[in-house]
């Protein structure tokens, strides 16, 4: 039994929410908490056929007796949640902590104007402003809504009574570690740090707690909005190589490029990483498709991973071979 953080290596779309919600069905996760700064960032799940777009509740929701909790430093926008609650049937395992800062409307409008829009290229989900007013201390708190009342749980109490009590825990990270305000590519980056160091506090779990921290890395880099991109390809490029995606919140092409090593190792040091997770190998390696043993993969693969392994100098113990939560190598002992 063990307490786990998940984060990105790069800079978010790194499929956080499959890892997430292959290890809750795996493990049998007792609580996931979602750490990070709030609907800014999605996660997209697909379970039994169907596909989830989450951008508030934790990817574990498909564990149905996984208890799904959102920590105190996470933003939190009232309808995109209640909206998730009625699509995941999870109503009766949410519980969102009392100090959480909500996104009101005039959040919302402030980031679709301004630095934050035209520079930037801001997602437009209020996260920034929200922030700004919770460092001055006037943003408004999940405790002083009606509306929240029947949700509002003590979640750094909970989250370290599983612990205590031997349950297997989650900390569902979100972003990517080059979008941290303070090791990410400022001012082209997110309204906090999300690390993992900063998953943990955002949940009320000190580090002594946690037991690996697994980093999640896709077998090439994206990025959605402005800011630099080495190695960025052309989006005719990027649709050759069957790398052109687009964004779970804001729908907009991501930028590609080639696996970074170096933003990988680095990645590793700033986040004290124990593990990696590799996902998309099925893009780059299309014979890999839906295979779920080591051993099947095929050469060029296996060579991918080792190379990942030697750079990093972490083992890759979560291999993903497609967007399913089934769809994944586990090579964890």
């Amino acid at each position: 039994m063990s307490c786990t953080v998940v984060v990105c290596g790069f800079f978010g779309d790194t499929g956080k929410g499959k890892i997430i919600s292959y290890l809750s069905l795996k493990d049998r996760t007792a609580v996931t908490a979602r750490a990070g700064v709030g609907p800014n960032a999605g996660h997209t799940v697909v379970h039994k056929g169907k596909e989830f777009k989450l951008r508030m509740l934790p990817s574990a929701f498909v564990y149905d007796k996984c208890k799904l909790l959102i920590g105190p430093g996470v933003l939190v926008n009232l309808k995109i949640l209640l909206n998730e609650i009625e699509l995941t049937k999870s109503k009766d395992r949410v519980g969102v902590d009392r100090q959480c800062a909500i996104i009101e409307p005039r959040h919302i409008e402030a980031d679709k104007k301004g630095e934050l829009a035209k520079k930037i290229k801001s997602t437009g989900s209020g996260s920034g402003p929200c922030n700004a007013e919770r460092a001055l201390r006037t943003a408004r708190l999940a405790r002083d809504l009606p509306e929240l009342e029947g949700l509002l749980r003590d979640v750094p109490l909970e989250v370290n009574n599983a612990i205590d009590e031997g349950e297997n825990v989650l900390i569902e990270g979100t972003q990517g570690t080059y979008l941290s305000l303070y090791h990410g590519t400022y001012p082209f980056c997110t309204s906090k740090d999300i690390t993992a160091s900063a998953a943990c506090s955002d949940v009320g779990v000190g580090p002594t707690k946690v037991d690996d921290v697994i980093l999640v890395l896709k077998a090439y880099t994206t990025r959605v909005g402005a800011g630099p991109l080495q190695g960025e390809l052309s989006w005719e490029e990027a649709e050759k190589r069957g790398w052109a995606e687009v964004a779970t919140v804001t729908g907009r092409r991501r930028r590609a490029a080639p696996f970074n090593y170096e933003l990988a190792k680095r990645a590793v040091m700033l986040n004290g990483a124990t593990k990696a997770a590799l996902t998309k190998i099925d893009v780059l390696f299309p014979d890999c498709k839906g295979i779920k043993s080591y051993e099947e993969l095929s050469r060029k693969a296996k060579q991918f991973i080792k190379n990942v392994e030697r750079e990093v100098k972490v083992p890759v113990e979560l291999i993903g071979t497609g967007p399913g939560a089934w769809e994944t190598v586990d090579r964890r002992a």
